[in-house]
């Protein structure tokens, strides 16, 4: 029950952002942040291009966020566990060329969450 609330967060930045002008679409940007490549994600089920690409960016850096980041129910879950995540579901979940360049940056360019 928690998490369907939880889940409502992506609908309401959608509600605050909508009737602002943007250079981008921001609100939809918002909005579509947790859907997943697949269509498994929240809150449309969209899949692959259907996502607009700023929110399948948007999508990887959350994970990321999430994941490195202490939350009150759990303490971070490390750069490892991050990476893993974002290699395992490649392609199904995330964009491959955006979870390429996420990669990219921690191992090639040696980026340190915090640095």
């Amino acid at each position: 029950m928690e998490f369907e609330i939880i889940k409502t967060h992506s609908l309401r930045g959608y509600d605050i952002l909508k009737d602002i002008e943007f250079e981008w679409p921001l609100a939809q940007i918002v909005l579509q942040h947790h859907e997943r490549m697949d269509g498994s994600g929240y809150p449309n089920g969209l899949i692959g291009e259907n996502i607009l690409i700023e929110s399948r960016i948007l999508a990887v850096a959350d994970v990321v966020e999430a994941m490195a980041s202490h939350r009150p129910y759990r303490p971070a879950l490390g750069i490892d566990m991050v990476l893993e995540e974002v290699t395992k579901n490649r392609g199904s979940l995330y964009d491959p060329e955006v979870a390429d360049a996420c990669l990219k940056i921690f191992y090639e360019k040696d980026y340190k969450i915090g640095a």
